[in-house]
């Protein structure tokens, strides 16, 4: 069965009916006004899109259906007399606004649009309904270029010397219908169709084939939403909200999704459809508006508002329409709201009532803590707006300006910051959106498509920006007098909506000061604003409880004391990864230079000996820094050659040296050296492990300074908690080696100290082999911890360094890949590996304990995959932190995770 009444379902069948059909469903299951029809699944739409037809039993299901729809409203489609009028729309699972395609008023044709203006005793509203059912069947259907409807109506309001479309006459409508149909006529050769079914047919089949379209494939990679969900489609009796004054349509909210305050939030337009609010083309009333025309539709919307947003227990999207003084209710959804919104919006449910903070913390995202960092205007700086639109997604966003998808593409591949600006935006904009830091449109609202989507991607959007004149075809933007052109720079504010020309300078947001400085620092940067000390509060709320119920603990990775500093301000329980060879960078490359260029064991052995006091200050700093805390210590990692000089460039150096007869001894010694370390594929080559078997010595000065760094500090009464991690294991035989040599140090170390040392000695696994053999490695490991950039590249065979130029695009752009592996853990793959791993280790050492220290440690899905197989912690870059810890909470909380002990 393919086909479902609104009566049949409920809001739990989001994969059968899609999101939209499931709450349509719902909704009359709660008894609102909402008008009948029926959802073809999303069965139906994988059934079409994998054969190219629908399945034969479709047809006869649609009948079924909408003979039920007319008998419920006594009405019949296509009637020549009362007919009964469609829409069909799109409905994934998850939301994807604007993404797919919509055609109202299906079943208008010739005659059916006389019977309809008989109807409703009202020519205009007919010819109204018809040219945009042509319009829109034309466009998203039949696939012409929407420009040309638009400029044939533009050209129609001209003749009639107006200005706007509802002062168009119906005569005037009935031009615009006639040009529409002769474009239908001339872009595809072929009459607009007049039969009903036909035209239903069709529009069902557009929406099925809408789930691939570019900006739908785009949106759904950016918001990582499977490819093979496929959409329902809505087929819904008309309901009409441009019947003249007493009839308009809106969109509305239960609480501020800007900022989750409670109030009357929305767009309402008088007279018109539901198309007119979303798609931006007309500036809107605020929805208190429709308490002046009409207080009783008004207090029934208030009255749905709160069942709904108590039903669901969230804030709410809500679609309407009043039909001459008759709410109809046509969606609902839970909202997409800001960041900031969804903090505060999740602590009020607390506070009322509705839900625990378990529920709280599960609301909000790693991603929203992330773009509550952002910075925001200097409000010291001394300038002044040129213009004010709708602040409709928080930020500050300074960038050149571009007037569409390549302009903005284009400046952002050689590196410019982009302010996408348009008239309004519609779904085609997206790819420059999504090269953009921000978005500015001089028509809309606060629900139209650009501000739903800027709040959705965490992009700064300022809309319905008036005193904006956007002329793409010359490239201008004129505001405040003066004329901008592609490239100038401009600057908004997505909370005021300000619109600066020019540099402004920017500055942390109060959310960051609390994460680095603590909540007394944070409420006083949030100043006397109400709002941004109750976000302030409500992160600083659910971060805490994050951290009461996370299992896993959260790390930093760090390589100086300074690293080690700022990590532990975000509440990092200790270092993950401090990568040793960064110590060796600039001034200090002379050392292991030196290594290098010896010749016997007496000149590596002095060579090696001068590195033993510079390394043990740095992890007396470093240890210091981490008191009390585990701090993983990673011995040098990374092949010779990245402390030589380049081959092609010395080589090059001297040979035109040798030409000048001005030959340098040392740069041909260094030549030499680099010839003979040069490997064809050094990532794979002499590191890690086997750099320290080949030159044991080096692995042995830093296990030295490790210890001896340790003995001083607890002579200072310090507790430093170093671990000494091995890179690169391929086999156990391998770290027996090291650790057996590391063993006799540290107990030389501790007996000339007179200090008990008892350093745990483990290694990282980022090799396929040591996953695979990684209950034969915990015999010798006392950790592991996960290192999933190599883990990835040896698993995949991708180079790091060159997939993203080379291939990854066209991987994404065929499905190969949904998004980089090196981005999000490939659970699949790579992730059975870690998985594998750790269930083997801590079957032969119960009290392995278990990380990650990739760049995966800080990437919220990843997490949860982490907490799933059990590893004990995560570690990342030290911004990322606050993120991890409340990602591992909300892994505890959803995925079953018990609450780890003090």
């Amino acid at each position: 069965m393919y086909v479902f009444q609104f009566s049949e379902g409920n809001k739990d069948q989001k994969d059968l009916l899609g999101g939209k059909g499931a709450n349509l469903a719902e909704m009359v299951n709660m008894g609102l006004p909402v008008p009948p029809g029926f959802t073809i699944s999303t069965e139906a739409c994988k059934a079409y899109l994998a054969s190219g037809q629908n399945p034969p039993e479709l047809q006869d299901e649609v009948t079924v259906a909408l003979q039920k729809t007319e008998e419920a409203l006594g009405r019949v489609f296509g009637a020549d007399e009362e007919p009964l009028l469609l829409s069909v729309r799109s409905g994934a699972k998850f939301s994807m606004p604007g993404m797919m395609e919509t055609v109202l008023n299906v079943g208008l044709n010739d005659t059916t649009v006389e019977a309809l203006a008989r109807f409703a005793g009202d020519d205009r509203f007919a010819w109204d309904s018809y040219r945009r059912l042509i319009q829109m069947f034309g466009k998203t259907v039949l696939g012409i270029e929407g420009d040309l409807f638009a400029d044939a109506l533009d050209a129609q309001k001209a003749k009639a010397g107006v200005h706007t479309d509802p002062e168009l006459s119906a005569d005037d409508l009935k031009e615009v219908v006639a040009a529409y149909k002769k474009i239908v006529k001339d872009e595809t050769g072929q009459d607009f169709p007049q039969d009903p079914r036909t035209q239903l047919d069709m529009a069902i089949i557009a929406v099925f084939n809408s789930w691939n379209t570019e900006r739908a494939t785009i949106y759904r990679r950016r918001e990582r939403i499977p490819e093979d969900l496929g959409t329902a489609v809505n087929v819904q009796t008309m309901v009409f909200g441009n019947l003249g004054e007493t009839s308009g349509t809106g969109v509305c909210f239960t609480r501020d999704p800007s900022t989750g305050h409670s109030g009357v939030y929305g767009d309402y337009l008088m007279n018109a459809q539901g198309e007119d609010v979303v798609a931006g083309i007309r500036n809107t009333a605020p929805l208190a508006k429709l308490e002046e025309e009409d207080e009783q539709s008004y207090r029934n919307l208030r009255n749905a508002m709160s069942q709904l947003e108590t039903h669901y227990r969230d804030l709410c999207d809500i679609e309407f329409t009043v039909e001459r003084g008759k709410l109809w209710m046509l969606q609902t959804r839970i909202g997409k709201r800001t960041a900031a919104a969804a903090f505060r919006v999740a602590t009020q449910l607390v506070d009322e009532g509705m839900i625990d903070m378990n529920e709280a913390l599960d609301r909000v995202t790693g991603d929203q803590l992330t773009q509550l960092l952002f910075p925001r205007f200097d409000a010291d700086a001394g300038v002044s707006p040129v213009a004010k639109g709708m602040g409709a997604s928080p930020g500050a966003a300074v960038g050149e300006i571009a007037f569409d998808n390549a302009g903005a593409e284009s400046r952002k591949a050689s590196g410019a910051k982009v302010i996408l600006v348009r008239r309004e935006t519609s779904p085609e904009d997206l790819p420059g959106m999504v090269a953009s830091v921000g978005v500015l449109t001089a028509r809309g609202g606060k629900t139209s498509h650009a501000a739903v989507v800027a709040r959705g991607m965490g992009m700064c959007a300022v809309v319905g920006a008036e005193a904006l004149r956007v002329d793409t075809e010359a490239r201008t933007l004129t505001v405040g007098g003066q004329e901008l052109h592609e490239g100038d720079i401009i600057a908004i504010d997505g909370t005021t909506g300000e619109i600066y020309i020019g540099d402004v300078p920017v500055m942390d947001s109060p959310v960051m000061t609390y994460i680095a400085d603590g909540l007394e620092a944070g409420r006083q940067a949030a100043g006397d604003d109400p709002q941004t000390l109750e976000l302030v509060e409500a992160v600083h709320r659910l971060l805490t409880h994050a951290d009461e119920v996370r299992r896993m603990r959260v790390r930093a990775n760090a390589d100086t004391a300074e690293d080690a500093v700022r990590a532990r301000a975000r509440g990092a329980q200790g270092i993950g990864l401090c990568r040793t060879e960064h110590q060796f960078l600039g001034e200090r490359r002379k050392y292991v230079e030196a290594v290098i260029l010896a010749e016997t064991e007496e000149q590596i052995d002095a060579a090696l000996e001068t590195l033993v006091p510079v390394q043990r200050q740095d992890f007396v700093e470093l240890l210091g820094a981490m008191d009390g805390l585990p701090t993983t210590i990673r011995l040098i990692d990374p092949p010779l050659h990245e402390f030589l000089p380049n081959l092609t460039e010395l080589s090059v150096k001297v040979a035109l040296a040798d030409a000048k007869g001005e030959s340098d001894p040392h740069d041909k010694t260094i030549l030499a050296a680099v010839q003979r370390t040069h490997e064809a594929n050094p990532m794979l080559g002499l590191r890690g492990v086997r750099l320290g078997l080949v030159i044991p010595g080096l692995f042995d000065l830093q296990v030295r300074a490790i210890a001896e760094a340790t003995v001083q500090l607890k002579k200072e009464g310090k507790d430093p908690q170093p671990e000494i991690m091995v890179p690169l294991i391929g086999s156990v035989r391998e770290l027996q080696i090291v650790r057996d040599r590391a063993e006799k140090i540290l107990a030389e170390v501790a007996q000339d100290g007179g200090i008990a040392l008892d350093i745990p000695i483990g290694c990282m696994i980022e090799l396929p082999r040591a996953a695979l053999t990684a209950g034969d490695i915990a015999e010798e490991a006392e950790f592991f911890s996960f290192g999933t950039n190599d883990l990835t590249q040896t698993t995949w065979g991708f180079s790091r360094d060159d997939v993203e130029s080379a291939f990854l695009s066209n991987y994404l752009d065929n499905g190969v890949v949904s998004i980089s592996p090196f981005e999000s853990l490939d659970r699949d793959g790579v992730g059975q590996l870690v998985k594998m791993g750790v269930t083997a280790g801590k079957a032969t050492r119960p009290d392995l304990h278990a990380g990650v220290c990739g760049e995966h440690g800080g990437d919220p899905e990843s997490i949860h995959f982490f907490n799933e197989v059990g590893l004990d912690y995560v570690s990342c870059s030290p911004f990322r932190v606050p993120v991890a810890r409340l990602e591992a909470g909300r892994a505890s909380v959803s995925d079953g995770g018990i609450a780890a002990s003090a």
